[in-house]
């Protein structure tokens, strides 16, 4: 309600000067509308208005007759979200009580065996598996969930927390009845994609929590899923499929749609989601890099790491290049992705008697034993990017029962083989080319196609463009188990070092994300291609979107096994105890390169939760160690106020600020282009019986060493609480040509190792 006084005449009359400065430039041609998310300042709202919502729309107003609030947000954040002109933008930004003005972003979603690969198998005493455990929530941001697949039946559960306040909304195609005690939630979000898109085609996904895509349910139930026997695809990887944490309680989130998912609908639903009493967030997508109050996900995921909530994010498929991962703020566990020790292979017999093995998942009616002609794309069409295999490019009497060898790249690998079917090919090889390099992931394709790597493809091409009378055949070898070395790490995987802030070594860690089976909508076949008639309930698919969930639900594991950790305190177990080398004492390899991956790849290592349950120490981060390191990259009050949503967190004039001061799990190290020496100061907690550690840490720069000195090299500690510090001391010469520098600091015990990844830059 208005109060009326003095106030609001100057709030009129400002409102007018700002609605002709926004006529004004809009009058220029700069009046196409978009969607802008509006933080405000929450103590600055003036004495006429009774309920922030009020002042809210009015500041709105002040700057266009023609907007409406699409969403307020009251808890992660302060401030609503409208349609704007870039102009009205502008303007609205110089409003008092207005911190920044945030242009919306299109998030893109980063898209069994895994349990006895990660040592879950067998170690129930570790983890709680009583009513503690039952107890965690994860709620997944994605593209919702199909609720009666058998993954998320509650037998054995108790009653919901009592503290749970979410719903199991109901929409076309999805009752409430859908959610239970183990799915206990199910919400969807689309004021902002409506905004943007227009109203969601009913005819093609369901305007409700109904997962029309298989991600959401795929992530949901690799996160927590309960064990279900029997579970396969078409046939391939076999046996009981179980989530992470198969007794934690599920909330889904459906944020994402055919056209993508948008910002305001992700920070709206991150704020829901704590609301409702989530313990863990997971978010399998991504969208760029930008300073992180300018990152939606970075705002809500900062209020949320307040309340004590865990948030784990995809780092994104875009590798293998440096610098190419997202979500990379340092209150955020990014997570990479990995192999696990299981293939589907696929042999190619060329009729030059070499033989290759691809990969695939086709379950069908296998090719003939006798050879089939073999035709390379390109010289089977008259498109200059005949090669790829795009639709409408193969000619088809060229085509004609043989099998075609595509190139990847541009359109989806199992689109491809569509194509080729379509054409009237008998069968398709995929062929690799520099981009992918070796890495071979499994698609159920619609005809008999096999994957090969790029030194594969390249000898199969040569055969095929040599020999008029060039034959194949391919052989289905179904499940393969045991492979090595495993895990590598997976070319798609997006690589450091973090754009944003260099300072903070990123990804965190690598989880499995190649090939994974876990479930999968009703209303997409495997392929997930519009024409796929098939229907199954578990699907096998790769991507960062894969791994993020595998960590998303170990944290709810620690969470259970220690609700008193924060989520810093976690996520540092997680880090310090993951592994970076096989048995053998060899570094876990980069499948892109085939040479031992590095901490920008990597990050700590491969998750191993049986030791991250009892790290030892700790490196714990509170809320003002953040605020002082965004004081540390010199941002403003209202930039910082945009994070914290509090005007009294600030920098102090007569303080020096270090990035390299954060309390983190890993050591990010920028030295002068001439070298010189480095200082980081560190802090553990000890978490386990009394000790006494011993400090080890060397780095090297190609052949260049590193010089690194811990002060005090030993740490004792009486009782659990503890906590002890000590600084490492960088060392290094001029930049070496062409190269990082790697190492490892580790602290060990009688009982436990501690370590700590190194990566050194030069300016």
């Amino acid at each position: 309600m208005w109060r009326h006084g003095e106030s609001c005449v100057i709030f009129a009359v400002a409102a007018a000067a700002l609605l002709a400065a926004a006529a004004a430039a809009a009058a220029g041609g700069r009046d196409d509308r978009h969607t802008y998310i509006v933080h405000m300042s929450h103590s600055a709202m003036p004495n006429d208005f009774v309920e922030h919502g009020e002042w809210y729309a009015a500041s709105l107003q002040a700057v266009s007759e023609a907007a409406t609030v699409l969403y307020t947000y009251d808890t992660l954040v302060h401030g609503y979200s409208a349609r704007l002109t870039r102009a009205e933008a502008e303007a609205l930004e110089s409003q008092p009580g207005v911190l920044i003005v945030n242009p919306e972003v299109r998030y893109e979603l980063h898209t069994t065996r895994t349990p006895e690969f990660l040592g879950l198998d067998g170690t129930d005493a570790l983890f709680p598996q009583s009513s503690t455990g039952s107890d965690v929530i994860i709620g997944v941001l994605d593209t919702g969930v199909w609720p009666e697949r058998p993954s998320y039946d509650d037998t054995g559960f108790g009653p919901v927390p009592a503290g749970w306040k979410g719903e199991c909304e109901k929409g076309n195609d999805f009752n409430a009845s859908a959610c239970n005690k183990k799915l206990i939630g199910a919400r969807f979000f689309l004021t902002g994609y409506e905004a943007a898109k227009g109203p969601v085609d009913t005819s093609k996904e369901s305007r409700s929590p109904r997962d029309n895509d298989g991600h959401g349910t795929h992530t949901s139930s690799t996160a927590a899923g309960g064990a279900v026997q029997g579970a396969d695809l078409l046939g391939y990887a076999a046996g009981t499929a179980k989530g992470m944490a198969p007794r934690a309680r599920v909330a889904t989130y459906k944020v994402c749609w055919v056209g993508g998912c948008f910002s305001s609908d992700i920070l709206k639903a991150m704020e829901v989601a704590v609301t409702d009493g989530v313990d863990v967030l997971s978010l399998s997508l991504g969208g760029g890099t930008a300073d992180y109050y300018r990152d939606s996900i970075a705002v809500g995921a900062f209020s949320a790491m307040e309340k004590g909530i865990f948030v784990s994010c995809s780092a994104g498929n875009a590798g293998p290049g440096a610098a190419t991962l997202s979500n990379g703020a340092p209150w955020i566990t990014t997570v990479g992705a990995g192999t696990i020790d299981r293939d589907f292979p696929a042999y190619v017999t060329l009729g030059n008697g070499k033989n290759y093995t691809g990969v695939s998942l086709y379950s069908g009616k296998p090719l003939p034993t006798t050879p089939v002609p073999l035709i390379y794309a390109g010289n089977a069409s008259n498109s200059s990017m005949g090669q790829l295999c795009m639709s409408g490019s193969l000619i088809p009497e060229k085509v004609a029962g043989k099998i075609i060898l595509c190139d990847r790249g541009t359109n989806a690998r199992v689109q491809k083989g569509f194509i080729v079917k379509d054409a009237g090919g008998a069968g398709m090889i995929l062929a690799n080319t520099a981009a992918n390099g070796e890495e071979l992931v499994a698609d159920a394709h619609i005809l008999p196609g096999s994957g090969v790597g790029e030194k594969a493809g390249n000898a199969i091409r040569d055969y095929a463009m040599s020999d008029p009378k060039a034959t194949a055949t391919i052989v289905f070898a179904g499940t393969k188990v045991g492979i090595q070395p495993s895990p590598v790490v997976a070319a798609f995987s997006s690589r450091g070092p973090n754009t944003v802030t260099p300072s903070v070594l990123k990804p965190d860690i690598i989880a499995p994300g190649v090939n994974i089976l876990a479930a999968w909508s009703g209303s997409v076949g495997p392929s997930g291609i519009a024409g796929d008639s098939r229907r199954v309930g578990f699907n096998i698919i790769s991507g960062t979107s894969m791994s993020c969930p595998h960590v998303s639900g170990l944290a709810a594991l620690l969470r259970a096994a220690h609700p008193e950790w924060s989520p810093a305190a976690i996520r540092s177990a997680l880090m310090t105890t993951a592994y970076t080398e096989y048995p053998n004492g060899n570094g876990i390899l980069d499948v892109a390169t085939g040479r031992p991956a590095t901490p920008l790849d990597v990050g700590a290592g491969h998750v191993d939760p049986g030791k991250a349950v009892d790290p030892g120490l700790v490196y714990d981060i509170t809320t003002a160690d953040y605020v002082d390191f965004l004081c540390a990259l010199n941002y403003g009050p209202m930039q910082i106020a945009t994070l914290t949503k509090r005007s009294s967190d600030g920098c102090a004039a007569n303080r020096t600020y270090a990035e390299n001061a954060l309390n983190y799990p890993s050591f990010a190290v920028t030295f002068p282009a001439g070298g010189g020496t480095v200082k980081h100061t560190r802090t553990v907690t000890n978490v386990g019986p009394p000790g006494t550690y011993k400090v080890t840490a060397s780095a090297a720069a190609g052949g260049t060493p590193v010089a690194v000195s811990v002060e005090p090299s030993t740490l004792s500690f009486s009782k659990a609480g503890e906590k002890r510090s000590y600084t490492v001391s960088f060392a290094a010469p001029a930049k070496p040509s062409g190269t990082n520098g790697f190492g490892r600091l580790v602290w060990s015990s009688d009982h436990h190792v501690v370590a700590s990844p190194i990566a050194a830059t030069w300016n």
